[in-house]
């Protein structure tokens, strides 16, 4: 799914918070991985807590990464879709 936008002719790749948390939990699971391999096998069970914490967030819609994403200033799809959608012709740059 692409954030892209086009705002008077001027592409808008804005990183939104579903994209960052996307990011930041194959970072983590690549982070563990190498962890487990080159460290210690214990770190497979951070792997693990990745993964569970993936499949609560897709039906309780709660993630901390997200929430600290937005502290950060990143807006949610819908927010930048909307802002897109929502200039006038007038209020467009040229």
């Amino acid at each position: 799914m692409s954030t892209a936008t086009r705002i008077g002719g001027v592409e808008d790749r804005s990183f939104s918070v579903e994209r960052g948390v996307s990011a930041f939990a194959g970072l983590m699971v690549l982070l563990s991985v190498l962890l487990t391999y080159f460290v210690h096998p214990g770190f497979v069970w951070l792997t693990v807590l990745i993964g569970v914490n993936l499949f609560q967030q897709a039906f309780t819609g709660f993630c901390p990464a997200a929430m600290v994403m937005r502290r950060l200033g990143l807006r949610r799809e819908a927010e930048i879709a909307r802002a897109g959608v929502s200039l006038e012709p007038s209020e467009r740059a040229s």
